[in-house]
């Protein structure tokens, strides 16, 4: 687990640009299975709707694995990247009424040559590579532009 030195040190190195297309990793605290319920997995896939309502973010695939989150978005001109997630994980952890989250994201900045929609398959195909299914389409917890 990373000190609060290595986390600050972390974040201040993180680049926030509106429009900027982001793969986001999140991990719920202690890697507890949290969105093994489904109403907990949809609760969190409600905030990630909101955040798109809200011109926060624009949502271009998601995947809600049990114990963590696999987000590819582009970032609105409302809020920083920073603020973006934690308001995610802020309202989320309030939607299903206890703290969830780890501390901190992992962000990785696409590239303009990167393959957008491989990185949407990659992400939705997640639970086929943790076993959780034999195919995408039978995992309920996730969505893409493309696939």
């Amino acid at each position: 687990m990373a000190s609060q030195a290595q986390t600050h040190r972390l974040r201040s190195g993180r680049h926030s640009q509106s429009g900027q297309i982001y793969m986001l990793t999140t991990v719920t605290k202690n890697r507890a299975t949290v969105f093994d319920d489904f109403t907990s997995a949809r609760k969190l896939i409600g905030v990630l709707r909101d955040q798109q309502r809200m011109q926060q973010a624009m949502t271009l695939a998601f995947v809600v694995m049990p114990d963590h989150l696999h987000w590819l978005m582009a970032l609105g001109d409302k809020v920083p990247l920073s603020v973006c997630m934690r308001n995610v994980k802020t309202l989320s952890a309030l939607r299903v009424g206890r703290p969830i989250w780890q501390a901190g994201f992992h962000d990785h900045a696409v590239r303009r040559e990167e393959d957008l929609p491989s990185l949407a398959r990659y992400v939705v195909s997640n639970p086929v590579r943790a076993g959780l299914v034999v195919k995408t389409g039978q995992y309920a917890h996730w969505d893409a532009v493309w696939v």
